[in-house]
């Protein structure tokens, strides 16, 4: 019986310890990444081997570029399509995700994240794209260490600078190259709108440009940019 008990309590113990040295990897990362950039993210590796399956020289369109040298037009059309209240909540949007809740439960299975500008960010730097509840456990745990670290202007930085925008196209200076053959500063209005639509679902809207949701929902953005607070 004696041994028994010793054996659930490894059991029970080794699997807590993990996670914890997870948690404590995940929160010295991200300070570390205060003062210096992230080289590449999970998401990315993760896209960059997907599209190396298919061809072994295939490389990630990506270059970092400081926050002032990226237009206030794409800040204010990704804070107006994402997270209108990027600027005011700490980190985590509960009315959002109860939203989302209620809609996976209609559904039967999770089609829906409610994650905000903070949270896609942790997902894309530590966690894969599966949806899962444990996984937006983490995500959630994740985009607390994110906000407790850095403050909203660092935090939408990195964001601009690794988030995906088509077939392996990560960041703002990447994106405003492939789609329109500028810097990412020299972005106009339109522009701008146009490619914050396309987040939540890039890889598509890289090959399927023409849509009309993409048209009505690229002047919609325009029109609610004014009212967006910048970090």
């Amino acid at each position: 019986m004696k041994t028994l008990r010793k054996l659930l309590f490894w059991l029970i113990l080794v699997p807590v310890l993990l996670v914890l040295f997870v948690q404590l990897y995940f929160f010295l990362q991200i300070g570390w990444w205060v003062n210096h950039n992230p080289d590449s993210t999970s998401f990315m590796r993760q896209q960059l081997s997907i599209l190396q399956d298919k061809n072994p020289a295939a490389q990630l369109k990506h270059k970092w570029v400081p926050y002032k040298r990226i237009s206030n037009n794409l800040k204010r059309a990704i804070i107006a399509a994402e997270d209108s209240n990027f600027s005011g909540h700490e980190g985590v949007d509960w009315a959002a995700l109860e939203k989302a809740y209620e809609k996976n439960v209609k559904k039967g299975k999770v089609v829906a994240g409610g994650s905000n500008i903070t949270q896609q960010l942790a997902k894309n730097l530590f966690l894969s794209g599966d949806r899962s509840y444990i996984r937006k456990g983490q995500e959630v745990v994740i985009t607390y260490m994110l906000e407790f670290w850095m403050d909203k202007e660092r935090i939408f930085e990195i964001y601009l600078n690794v988030v995906e925008w088509g077939v392996g196209v990560f960041g703002a200076e990447a994106a405003a190259q492939h789609y329109y053959g500028v810097s990412a500063a020299q972005l106009g209005a339109a522009q701008a709108a146009r490619l914050a639509v396309m987040l939540p679902n890039p890889r598509f809207y890289d090959t399927h440009r023409g849509t009309g949701y993409l048209t009505r929902r690229t002047e919609l953005i325009l029109r609610r940019m004014g009212s967006a607070e910048l970090p």
